[in-house]
């Protein structure tokens, strides 16, 4: 089992920036790829970036592409998001997901493993 907990959400205002980390237990999660996804209140959730088990490759959705940031840090088992130049549409709730294999997946189900989520609000 991996138990993962999000840390770093809150209030910033239309521009600003924040980091999310994800600090992962049980298992060590450098062959894992991982994945930021998000929930927004009556919406479904939606993938966020995503990052490679090997090799440190990596993918964005379409709205954060060249504002958010995927990394890791295998030594630390710690998954990051720095999100800049933040906007209204980016409030959510964020979690983070470990996937079994090292393949990234863009799919929310093809995850095995979440953290319980941290709320991020961006105020216009």
């Amino acid at each position: 089992q991996v138990q993962l907990v999000e840390s770093g959400g809150g209030l910033v205002q239309a521009g600003g920036s924040l980091r999310l980390s994800c600090a992962a237990s049980g298992r060590t999660i450098g062959n894992f790829a991982m994945g930021w996804f998000r929930q927004a209140p009556g919406k479904e959730r939606e993938f966020v970036a995503a990052i490679s088990g090997i090799g440190g490759g990596t993918r964005y959705a379409d709205s954060v592409k060249g504002r958010f940031a995927i990394s890791r840090d295998n030594a630390k088992n710690t998954l990051y998001l720095q999100m800049n130049t933040m906007k209204p549409e980016d409030t959510a709730v964020y979690y983070c997901a470990a996937k079994a294999t090292g393949l990234i997946s863009t799919t929310a189900n093809e995850h095995n493993f979440w953290g319980q989520g941290t709320q991020v609000t961006v105020s216009s």
